[in-house]
């Protein structure tokens, strides 16, 4: 899995795994979706089933990387958020008004707090009265989060 993943990928997913697998393997579904889902993977409740099925419901470090390999191939957020945009945007014009951004943070999906939308908006320099450049906004949204230790 080393020719998959950077040294440092695999030392956070193995310390994330090491965390909530305390035994050194994941025995219930409850525990891989807490783990995938520490380390940015959206996994469906189909697609965990079918990943403890397969490992017999137990799965060691080394079958946890197969996994974390098979589904990043799989599961690409930015392609997927601009997706989503471009066919939000009818007038195809790369952007959608601001306040349609925010109703759709605060009130659909994973919902977030209105005063959570508004952080958003101040670190993206998005006015609510204007319009959002989607493809910069995903770049923005998508970035990863620093080291800074």
């Amino acid at each position: 899995m080393a020719r998959y993943f950077r040294e440092q990928d695999i030392d956070e997913y193995r310390e994330c795994f090491y965390l909530y697998a305390r035994s050194g393997t994941v025995t219930t579904m409850d525990q891989l979706t807490v783990i995938m889902r520490s380390l940015g993977m959206s996994p469906t409740s189909t697609e965990l089933r079918q990943y403890m099925k397969e490992r017999m419901g137990k799965v060691a470090f080394s079958d946890f990387l197969d996994i974390m390999h098979s589904h990043s191939k799989k599961e690409s957020i930015p392609k997927e958020l601009l997706e989503a945009f471009r066919n939000m945007d009818t007038k195809k014009r790369g952007t959608i008004p601001a306040r349609d951004l925010w109703n759709i943070l605060v009130k659909w999906g994973e919902k977030l707090s209105p005063k959570e939308a508004d952080q958003i908006f101040r670190e993206a320099n998005i006015q609510m009265n204007g319009t959002v450049r989607y493809e910069e906004f995903v770049k923005i949204v998508c970035a990863p989060v620093p080291d800074y230790y």
